[in-house]
């Protein structure tokens, strides 16, 4: 049985898509379940193009995500360079032999004669402006020149490409593994270019070559080169490599929330969310986007959330582990049709991950984020903050954001709660529940209890009433984890002192019962 052989091929012209690492991802999961190799392979060709730290932003992009590589750039391997660019020769070679075997060309042409046949095109009514069979003989090129005038040309460096002759009224057939036969009529391909002038290959050509040289044997790649797959295939059977043709997969597209269209950055933008895995800085324009990992994502679920933009485990289950995923992948489960990309379902996945982490592990961010911020703490306090507050949190960081309160007093407060919850009897009870505490030998979370509820039965006042009022000069917020702790957690002194600054600083806003 053929060995199972993927590759990611990304061009560093910038950030990764997230749409990438879903590709990175199906490819990853698959090479896995079968014992084969993940490869990644830079595709750099276009120069133009080229973006520096492109290429370590994606390598570090995957390695973050938990994408590991088998071969590539940073690991090696057999088939190395991994890197396009350093491989111009071996695309020379198989260009060279295109031409020898009459599958190929040379082309002349100007930017004034290419535009010359667009605009007669279109003058003639046609749908398609493109250097055809219907159109290269009327071009300058090696099937219209003699032989002695294409030398002549060659020896003097003019420019000229590489064309691939597409063969006349045929028919190209193939079966993607997603979406199940694919026929097209070889009428409706262009001549497409394989050979740059500036001696670098396209796509189509360094593709299918290093595919070929690299014993890929599937291309799970994105819907959008599902067009570009006949051609592949008339240059498989043009090198006479048909039977070591890899197997095609083209992924659906990623579509923004409503469906309509493909997912964008300006979208992401627009909506307030990342659609880089990593934050990124354009060296071009200064401009920060940023990351999925930097806006709080876990990778555990930001990989869990992607693998079902487009592939149904066939069951209920939603979350899952790496080596489940890699137990479950199948390319006959994944969707023809696009999937909305839901960042809902993005953050719904992130609470499901932070909520199976321990107390532990969560305090660890915690920590750090204090850290940050010049804030001393205690590890088992960090623990316990984050023990109470882990059920309330979609992000890593809102330990720190929501959670403030253990650490700084309030000096202002929810001025919705003042003005519907703190009146006489508020203060009444915060003021004999402060000195109650004040009085405590000890003091904890059962402590404060029993102390609110023995002053409430006192002054005859429900505890209900004057919940918020209490809540509120503590933390200065109406809402959060059970108040009880949050004073174990502040401790007795501060307790008392921030009661009694609230008591004090709130006296316009009392309402009286």
């Amino acid at each position: 049985m053929k060995e199972v052989r993927v590759r990611f091929a990304p061009s560093p012209t910038g950030a990764l898509h997230i749409g990438g690492v879903r590709t990175a991802l199906y490819n990853y999961l698959l090479a896995r379940q079968q014992n084969g190799k993940m490869i990644l392979r830079i595709e750099d060709t276009d120069q133009n193009r080229f973006v520096p730290g492109a290429e370590d932003y994606i390598i570090q992009s995957l390695a973050w995500a938990g994408i590991k590589m088998d071969e590539g750039v940073m690991e090696g391997g057999p088939y190395a360079p991994y890197r396009q660019s350093e491989r111009k020769g071996i695309y020379r070679q198989y260009a060279q032999q295109l031409l020898d075997s009459g599958h190929a060309y040379y082309a002349f042409d100007t930017e004034e004669e290419l535009e010359s046949l667009r605009e007669r095109q279109k003058a003639a009514g046609s749908d398609q402006q493109q250097y055809s069979a219907a159109t290269r003989l009327q071009m300058s090129n090696s099937l219209t020149l003699g032989a002695v005038e294409v030398k002549k040309r060659l020896d003097a460096g003019m420019p000229y490409v590489i064309r691939f002759k597409i063969p006349e009224n045929q028919e190209v057939h193939l079966v993607d593994l997603i979406r199940g036969d694919v026929i097209v009529s070889t009428t409706q391909l262009d001549d497409k270019v394989l050979m740059k002038s500036d001696g670098m290959p396209t796509y189509h050509l360094a593709n299918v070559v290093d595919d070929f040289l690299m014993k890929i044997s599937h291309v799970i790649r994105g819907e959008e080169w599902l067009p570009s797959a006949p051609l592949h295939v008339l240059l498989y059977r043009a090198f006479g490599w048909e039977m070591n043709m890899p197997q095609f997969a083209h992924l659906p597209l990623l579509l923004k929330p409503d469906g309509n269209g493909k997912l964008s950055k300006r979208d992401a933008d627009r909506m307030g969310f990342p659609i880089f895995p990593l934050t990124w800085k354009d060296p071009k324009t200064g401009e920060v986007s940023k990351g999925f990992r930097e806006s709080g994502y876990l990778p555990e679920a930001l990989i869990n959330f992607l693998v079902l933009l487009g592939w149904n485990p066939g069951t209920e289950q939603e979350v899952f582990s790496m080596e489940e995923l890699i137990d479950s992948f199948s390319l006959e489960r994944i969707s023809k049709s696009g999937a909305k990309f839901d960042i809902h379902k993005a953050q719904w996945f992130n609470e499901q991950y932070l909520r199976a982490k321990t107390d532990q592990e969560l305090a660890a961010y915690l920590l750090d984020g204090l850290q940050q911020g010049g804030i001393s703490c205690s590890t088992d306090k960090a623990v316990q903050i984050s023990s109470i507050m882990k059920e309330r949190i979609r992000f890593p960081q809102e330990l720190w954001e929501h959670g403030q309160y253990f650490f700084i007093a309030p000096s202002a407060y929810d001025e919705q709660v003042i003005s519907k919850k703190w009146n006489a009897d508020a203060v009444r009870v915060l003021t004999a529940f402060r000195d109650a505490v004040q009085k405590a030998e000890s003091f904890d979370a059962s402590v404060a209890k029993n102390l609110l509820e023995q002053v409430t039965t006192s002054l005859q006042i429900g505890a209900g009433k004057i919940m918020q009022a209490l809540r509120v000069s503590v933390t200065g917020v109406g809402g959060g984890p059970d108040l009880m702790m949050i004073m174990e957690i502040i401790g007795k002194e501060e307790v008392v002192s921030r009661i009694t600054y609230a008591l004090e600083h709130i006296h316009a806003n009392v309402r009286q019962s």
